[in-house]
């Protein structure tokens, strides 16, 4: 399945840079590092959407993801993360990441992240924001 992906597939790409710290005892990029790289990537992204996650209405909680690993990386690689969205609902967003070197067509990984937004005080479910859902269209595979 992740012969398919390249990076045509992502209209969005956030640069990682990796840390030494990132690095296990196996010598690559360990596997629970690849879920902070995909938050990073996302929440850059509503970010410059206009979420204010520090004093909006609206915030986003992750209620699911995971990742295939195809390929190791590891310190000092820079890595590009590709982002689009693969299903927009009323209140969630199922985003597709693929990890890539910087400059490489390669995937090393591929992983999906959903997000469900919720009011910020009683942190039940809520509409994504019309700004946010126009900015997460553009996103959508195939837009």
């Amino acid at each position: 399945m992740h012969q398919t992906f390249s990076r045509k597939h992502f209209p969005r790409f956030q640069a990682i840079d990796t840390r030494w710290a990132d690095n296990d005892i196996y010598g690559h990029v360990n596997n629970v590092t690849y879920y902070a790289y995909f938050d990073t990537a996302v929440n850059r992204f509503l970010i410059d959407a206009g979420l204010d996650i520090h004093a909006g209405d609206t915030i986003a909680f992750v209620v699911d993801s995971h990742c295939s690993y195809y390929q190791p990386v590891c310190f000092p690689d820079l890595l590009e993360l590709g982002l689009s969205v693969i299903k927009l609902g009323n209140s969630s967003v199922t985003y597709q990441l693929g990890v890539f070197r910087q400059g490489e067509d390669s995937l090393c990984a591929l992983g999906e992240f959903v997000h469900v937004f919720v009011d910020r005080q009683d942190q039940r479910p809520r509409a994504i924001p019309d700004g946010l859902r126009v900015a997460l269209s553009g996103l959508v595979s195939g837009s």
